[in-house]
């Protein structure tokens, strides 16, 4: 479970997974660490990034799948979140800017939304309340931008996974599930996260209001359930009579 930086990247000869970790790095230095004139807002694709490679924040480590089944794959993904729970931030680095980007070579472009999506989907909750994020990455990824719906920022040369720490701009990322149950659960994490210390007390409120909308929309659906539950209960009776 080997993490190297990128400046220990750099320095690297004749590593067998040499090849991809470069061919990841120069996509976070050229595409994420730069401005893309489809983003729809200024800077760089990923705000962190130029900070995070300035510091030496980011850790790259090349996870091989061959025969690994899915269940230990979310294993070995998991492990790696206690690791960066556990790592000291330097002092010289900001927590903000840590992130860990757990590449994957072996999962065939086919497969990847397949893998990587659930993988990612199976332990969000999981790392949204440890106060972390996990992102999905891959050729295939569909996800639309924040700020143009047609730009598709998490699409990676190879398939990868990205794990940092949340931050307050994450917002409209947990208040997206259609399932009421798990907006609440990212919603409550979220807040919990950053109790009293939020710096934009939009965000603040907007998290609560989507918390409550979360709430009452699991409130009425748990009533239209009863309702038909109990209708259906009835009807049995009166087929039985």
């Amino acid at each position: 479970m080997q993490l190297y930086t990128t400046l220990e990247v750099e320095q690297l000869q004749q590593h067998e997974d040499l090849p991809c970790l470069i061919e990841i790095l120069e996509w976070v230095k050229n595409f994420l660490g730069k401005p893309h004139p489809n983003l729809g807002r200024p800077g760089a694709v990923c705000p962190f990034v130029p900070y995070s490679l300035k510091s030496n924040s980011i850790r790259l480590t090349v996870i091989h799948t061959k025969d690994l089944y899915p269940e230990q794959l979310e294993e070995v993904v998991g492990r790696y979140r206690d690791i960066f729970i556990d790592m000291e931030v330097k002092e010289d680095e900001l927590a903000i800017n840590k992130a860990f980007l757990l590449i994957f070579p072996d999962i065939h472009i086919e497969e990847a939304s397949k893998l990587i999506d659930s993988v990612q989907q199976k332990l969000k909750p999981l790392f949204v309340e440890s106060g972390l994020m996990i992102g999905e990455f891959h050729k295939r990824n569909e996800s639309p931008g924040l700020h143009n719906p047609n730009f598709r920022p998490l699409r990676s040369p190879i398939p990868l996974l990205a794990i940092r720490f949340m931050v307050e701009a994450d917002l409209p990322f947990l208040e997206s599930p259609a399932d009421p149950r798990l907006r609440i659960r990212y919603l409550e994490a979220y807040l919990k996260c950053f109790d009293h210390k939020f710096t934009d007390e939009t965000k603040f409120k907007n998290a609560h209001q989507a918390l409550a909308l979360a709430k009452e929309q699991l409130q009425q659906e748990s009533l239209v359930s009863s309702c038909i539950y109990s209708s259906s209960r009835s009807n049995e009776v009166h087929l039985q009579t």
